[in-house]
């Protein structure tokens, strides 16, 4: 919705597209629930009826004429029984598939954000607050759904209406046009008052997402802030958007109290009134007492009803503030084209390729100017180079985390982009330097729900070197890690990461300063199991320390936004002085680190 054209009618317009989109999820529920509804509402018109008759037939004769009410009693009271019965049937009906369609409703919703999102590029979330996309999860699919609960009931009480003011028309139509002018002032009134609080919503949305935003920093951050001492300031930062949500919050509740006080009394004040013009028409000998009593019963059935429709017309507000959001995210296009080529993860170690291969993050600066190499099947790579010359970008384009802006990288002559959804996972594995665990044990963080026996989960952890340490946990493999694994040291969490890309038995294996947590003597272990044992796979390792370099076949030095060199250690160090000035400095700060731990 453009807020530049908002009106009353847009919002209403809007809001129908919405419910229509979410009905069509689940039409079933929907139809179930607005027969509940209808069931309900044709109750409430024959308890009118049943109420006018029993006036007429029971109470006025016996207490105005002193007739017996033997035989009387006993249908008045099964015909009121059995009305009672239908409604309660009705109202079952309603709220266990209005409960059914709302919940459903975002249950789909939730999954469809998940999956939008991780069909797009990295290049997305890296301008996306982390805390905002969970509001959007959380809160905004809740809000936005929440037009779904009173719905059902208010198709019902369309029916209701319908029938009531038929009804009332038919006894008298004067006071049956007087109700149709009120219940249209009602309206209006309702539709108004949504209006106004659309962007009332569609603020405290926005708060909310920063609310989450700050919390899911601070929590994220939980490690930094104590170490400094921040509490206090980040306690302030909180309590700062806090206070916005609280104010956006009073805002539209004030303004939605204030009209529910005049939407409660207008159709009581209306209702007294159409009595008192009825007390009038019976004086005329236009209507008798049933027929007053009947309408006076049906306008204080219809209080409720009018006022939900009201409630209908301002949850609508909210909802479309909440899918405002939601649908911000569904709008975003950047998404990863796939081809529609099969992986072979059985074919041994992959040789790998490039030309012509330039890249930028922003579509502004190159981070590489012309990333062109080949590796042979088989080869332990190491990626040398200085701080932000882009090792990290290098690794990240061979596993087609990011696009190259120009150029293809090939896999056995395959160009990458050539790959279907989930396909090139099958063949490459990525492992970062930050470890990433979930909450779960351990042996579940290595499977992430692969269907891999004990035996290979076990071999995988043993070549990561993480066997030794996972044996002596409290549970073993099946010891729970917490949230990103934080029971685990640094290095820990590396080797487990680690065997999680083994044992899927990559082609092409790339680690990115993996191992920058562990000991040089344990990464250098780890290294050369990778070489010696059986694996199918081409490793490519950013590497810093000099017994990693010399533990790989080949080297790339990568400076000045682009491969300078490319060869074996020995022949890097006599044909790039950039590459032997940078090793040099290696291995002046491993000899230093030696001699102050000794």
């Amino acid at each position: 919705m453009n807020s530049d054209e908002l009106t009353p009618w847009s919002v209403l317009r809007d809001g129908v597209r919405l419910i229509a989109r979410f009905v069509r999820g689940h039409p079933f529920a929907f139809a179930i629930a607005v027969t509940g509804a209808a069931v309900y509402a044709g109750a409430i018109i024959a308890s009118s009826l049943v109420i006018g008759w029993v006036t007429n037939t029971v109470v006025i004769p016996v207490l105005d004429e002193g007739e017996s009410y033997t035989g009387l009693l006993l249908p008045a009271g099964l015909l009121i029984l059995g009305v009672a019965v239908v409604k309660s049937v009705g109202i079952i009906t309603r709220r266990t598939g209005a409960g059914y369609l709302q919940l459903r409703t975002r249950q789909d919703l939730r999954n469809e954000l998940l999956d939008h999102q991780l069909s797009l590029k990295m290049s997305w979330f890296d301008k996306q607050s982390i805390g905002d996309l969970l509001a959007v999860a959380d809160a905004d699919v809740d809000q936005g759904t929440g037009v779904l609960g009173p719905l059902p009931y208010a198709s019902g009480v369309i029916l209701l209406l319908f029938g009531s003011f038929a009804m009332i028309v038919a006894i008298d139509p004067w006071i049956g046009l007087g109700a149709t002018i009120g219940l249209a002032i009602v309206i209006a009134i309702d539709i108004r008052g949504s209006w106004i609080t659309y962007r009332m919503w569609e603020a405290v949305q926005e708060a909310r997402g920063r609310v989450s935003s700050v919390a899911h920093e601070s929590f994220d951050g939980a490690l930094t802030v104590k170490s400094l001492g921040r509490e206090g300031y980040v306690s302030q930062r909180f309590g700062v958007e806090s206070d916005v949500l609280r104010d956006r919050l009073i805002e539209v509740n004030s303004t939605w109290t204030t009209y529910q006080t005049i939407i409660r009394a207008l159709p009581q004040a209306i209702s007294i009134a159409l009595i008192v013009v009825g007390a009038v028409r019976i004086d005329a000998g236009v209507l008798d007492t049933g027929e007053l009593v009947t309408v006076a019963y049906l306008l204080a059935l219809l209080a409720f009803p009018v006022q939900l429709i009201g409630f209908v017309l301002w949850d609508l507000a909210g909802s479309q503030a909440g899918w405002h959001r939601i649908a911000a995210i569904f709008r975003a296009r950047d998404f990863i084209d796939y081809g529609d080529l099969a992986a072979s993860p059985d074919a041994g170690a992959a040789s790998v390729s490039s030309a012509g291969v330039h890249f930028t993050y922003d579509g502004s600066a190159n981070v590489f100017e012309g990333l062109d190499f080949d590796l042979e099947p088989g080869v332990t790579l190491a990626v040398v180079g200085p701080t932000a010359s882009g090792k990290s970008t290098f690794c990240l384009l061979l596993a087609r985390l990011w696009d190259p802006a120009t150029g293809e990288i090939h896999l056995d002559g395959r160009a990458l982009s050539r790959f279907a959804g989930s396909e090139l996972p099958r063949e490459v594995s990525y492992v970062a330097q930050d470890a990433f665990l979930f909450d779960d044990d351990v042996a579940g963080n290595i499977t992430l729900g692969g269907a891999f026996s004990d035996e290979e989960i076990q071999e995988a952890a043993t070549l990561a070197g993480a066997d030794e340490f996972i044996a002596e946990l409290p549970d073993g493999y099946q010891t729970m890690l917490g949230e990103r694994g934080t029971t685990l040291s640094g290095g820990q969490r590396q080797r487990v990461a680690l065997a999680r890309a083994l044992i899927r038995k990559p082609r092409l294996l790339i680690l990115d300063d993996a191992t920058s947590a562990v000991d040089p003597s344990v990464e250098a272990m780890i290294l050369r199991s990778l070489k010696s044992a059986a694996l199918p796979s081409t490793i490519v390792v950013v590497a810093y320390r000099p017994a990693s370099i010399r533990l790989a076949d080949e080297v790339v030095f990568v400076d000045q936004k682009r491969i300078v060199g490319h060869g074996t250690h020995t022949e890097m160090l006599t044909s790039t002085p950039g590459y032997a000035r940078l090793v040099q400095a290696y291995e002046d700060d491993a000899r230093r680190m030696q001699q102050e731990a000794s």
